[in-house]
């Protein structure tokens, strides 16, 4: 799907193009068995989409009639919105395949790009556009340090995402699904970690 971003190397300690899974017990119910993209990590912040949370009711083209944006019946329309974390949840992003690129997208692994434009909007209402995305209001977001000492503190597990995790229709497995990417039987994890 195009030249890999070596910014994007998970051996540099950064998590851009990474899943977080949520662990058992981890405290917050807006995280409890979430599936998060990290979209970008540094040393300063890192910011990610939940995967996994479809706001009940809400179809992208609800959406795009809330923006008055004109539209078709693309099938991507009938897609549910997610709900990409809790902040900014008055913000909209789309994460899609990165066959569509504008100025505004930012790259956030081989194959995949986020926009937060009108632009990439018009173009699904249109039926154009990416050939997988979604549609999140709202990120997930960590201070300097922050998630990393998440990570060492067992809050979340990692895995690289695949197409089927992160634009598949089955959010309600998607969390299960990911723990068997690593082997990881969900039945026999429990609420508490701990470190040797």
């Amino acid at each position: 799907m195009g030249k890999s971003d070596p910014s994007h190397d998970p051996a540099d300690g950064y998590l851009s193009g990474q899943l977080l899974i949520a662990m058992p017990g981890i405290g917050d119910p807006r995280f409890e068995r979430a599936v998060v993209l990290v979209c970008a990590h540094d040393e300063e912040h890192a910011m990610g989409l939940a995967v996994n949370r479809p706001v009940d009711g809400l179809h992208l083209g609800d959406l795009l009639e809330r923006l008055d944006i004109e539209h078709g019946a693309a099938p991507v329309l009938e897609e549910p919105v997610l709900i990409g974390g809790p902040v900014e949840r008055e913000r909209g992003f789309v994460l899609h395949t990165d066959d569509y690129r504008n100025d505004g997208s930012l790259p956030v692994a081989d194959g995949l790009a986020l926009t937060a434009t009108r632009e990439v909007l018009e173009l699904l209402a249109a039926g154009e556009g990416p050939r997988r995305c979604f549609m999140a209001l709202g990120y997930a977001g960590w201070g300097a340090g922050q998630l990393e000492q998440e990570i060492r503190d067992n809050v979340w597990l990692t895995c690289p995402p695949d197409e089927s995790l992160l634009f598949g229709d089955d959010h309600d497995h998607k969390w299960s699904q990911a723990l068997a990417k690593l082997g990881i039987d969900p039945s026999l994890l429990t609420a508490a970690a701990g470190s040797a």
